[in-house]
């Protein structure tokens, strides 16, 4: 469990630093202002689009890195924790991510919109407009950990033979899958 929980954290301490990341490579968009209201100038544009795909871009980059490292740290025993530490955390820092992006600047724009005339144009401020990549930091960081587990590691004992019977197949030897010899039971007669 603890281990889960720092995973969590530090992958959550670096939301922050993406979200600074997002907002300094975001593209500008124009807001015309109408009524005292921001709205964007072309909001079809590539500019809202852009936004979004660069905020998803980075994530899913830091998702990569996060899983990997994890799955780098990691031990055998701790396959869980960490992609629940990675989920969670990876949840968390998208979201600081997209708080602290939208925050730089926030100040100035609404000031700039306030005292602005109607069809006048301020420059924005970087925001996510399709709510859903706040999940690619952690799908992309248990993906990455769990593709990274199933090409590196292997099964203690399997040797990839064919057949039943292969005492490593359940349970390490503890378990043979033989099949019964006719005419009678392994274990013994039944009573």
């Amino acid at each position: 469990m603890a281990t889960g929980a720092v995973t969590a954290l530090i992958v959550a301490v670096l939301g922050p630093l993406a979200g600074l990341l997002w907002a300094r490579t975001a593209p500008a968009v124009t807001y015309v202002i109408i009524r005292g209201q921001a709205l964007p100038a072309d909001p079809e544009g590539q500019g809202p689009i852009t936004i979004d795909a660069r905020f998803g871009l980075i994530c899913s980059a830091a998702g990569l890195v996060c899983g990997g490292l994890a799955y780098l740290a990691g031990r055998r025993f701790d396959d869980v924790a960490l992609m629940v530490g990675l989920a969670l955390g990876g949840t968390a820092a998208a979201v600081l991510a997209w708080r602290t992006g939208h925050n730089v600047g926030l100040d100035a724009f609404e000031a700039a919109a306030r005292t602005a005339r109607d069809g006048a144009t301020v420059t924005g401020i970087a925001d996510v407009r399709a709510k859903g990549l706040l999940m690619a930091w952690p799908l992309f960081g248990v993906a990455a950990y769990g593709v990274l587990e199933l090409v590196v590691r292997r099964l203690p004992g399997d040797r990839g033979d064919a057949g039943a019977g292969e005492p490593d197949e359940v349970a390490g030897g503890e378990l043979d899958l033989k099949a019964a010899p006719s005419g009678g039971d392994v274990d013994g007669p039944e009573r």
